[in-house]
């Protein structure tokens, strides 16, 4: 071999040498990055878990003390709230809240739908682009503001028009938590709507229906799983709302056997009684189960919500 055929052939080779060298190179980096960014997601994800059932933990390793004082058929049926008598029981709280969520969903349910049906099926496309922004903005408004124009406006107006001297109630907070709760159900169910096929429309107007028929015949139906979703999203809101319901309810512990009598539920009586009670007491343990309570059924909610997501619902 010549002199010039072996330096080029060396050449070659240490050029082979260097490419496969950095190729080695870029590919060891590259999986270095994937096993650190694996690490941190996993790391963040424990993390979130260790801090979830450490408040789960918290919640319920302090709220099963006051079972050491008061019965569990005590604590769920009894109606006798008067910690300062030893008597907790927490059977108008667990039922104001239910029948306040149930309120709530009466009213904002069929709104909502409507309000996602007006918006996904009748407005025109430079209306809709309008109004579902504004919709969006609506989640944002903090709930006490909220709470403060139920007190100063709604209330007086209750009082009004139905001649009651209080105006507080299960009716003023379920109002005020319809508010809340429309721009989130109706969004989602908005979304549900618009993202079922086109060729399901097409077939109802092929066969004789009108509008009417195809929206509540046909889309409706086959949305359902998203409305669902919506419906148990903003249920799992109005169960957890505190502020806007502490501030038109009343916060009376006694049982709502009318609309328009001041009563209390559990975010409200936890709000209203926790910052003057000793750690080490009954009445704080009572009051850490009914946070506990209310944990669990927002968890319960959030997993229904997943089961729905990766299953569905049948149709």
């Amino acid at each position: 071999m010549s002199a010039p055929a072996s330096a080029a052939a060396k050449e070659l080779g240490t050029s082979l040498k260097t490419n496969s060298g950095s190729t080695f190179g870029r590919r060891a980096r590259l999986a270095f990055y994937n096993r650190t960014f694996k690490t941190i997601c996993v790391v963040c994800a424990v993390f979130v878990c260790i801090i979830l059932f450490s408040i789960l933990f918290l919640m319920g390793r302090t709220g099963i003390l006051t079972f050491q004082y008061v019965s569990p058929l005590e604590f769920f049926f009894s109606t006798e709230w008067v910690p300062e008598n030893e008597q907790y029981g927490a059977f108008v709280f667990i039922f104001g809240t239910f029948a306040l969520t149930a309120l709530t969903m009466l009213i904002a349910m069929p709104l909502s739908i409507l309000i996602a049906v007006f918006l996904a099926e009748v407005t025109p496309p430079w209306l809709r682009a309008m109004l579902r922004p504004v919709l969006d903005l609506l989640v944002g408004i903090p709930s006490v503001v909220y709470g403060f124009l139920g007190m100063t406006l709604l209330i007086p107006l209750l009082r009004d028009v139905t001649g009651t001297t209080m105006g507080d109630g299960l009716l003023a907070a379920a109002i005020v938590l319809t508010i809340m709760v429309l721009p989130t159900i109706s969004r989602i169910s908005d979304d549900a709507i618009t993202a079922v096929p086109k060729k399901y429309r097409d077939a109802s107007y092929a066969l004789g229906g009108n509008r009417f028929q195809t929206t509540f015949k046909v889309v409706l139906p086959a949305a359902r799983s998203g409305i669902m979703y919506a419906g148990i999203l903003g249920m799992a809101r109005a169960i957890g709302e505190t502020m806007a319901v502490v501030m038109v309810i009343g916060n009376t512990p006694q049982l709502a056997n009318s609309l328009l009598k001041p009563t209390s539920v559990l975010t409200s009586n936890i709000v209203m009684q926790i910052a003057n009670v000793p750690f080490d007491s009954t009445w704080n343990y009572a009051l850490y189960l009914m946070g506990f309570l209310l944990l669990v059924i927002s968890l319960l909610m959030i997993v229904l919500i997943r089961f729905m997501q990766r299953k569905g619902v049948q149709r």
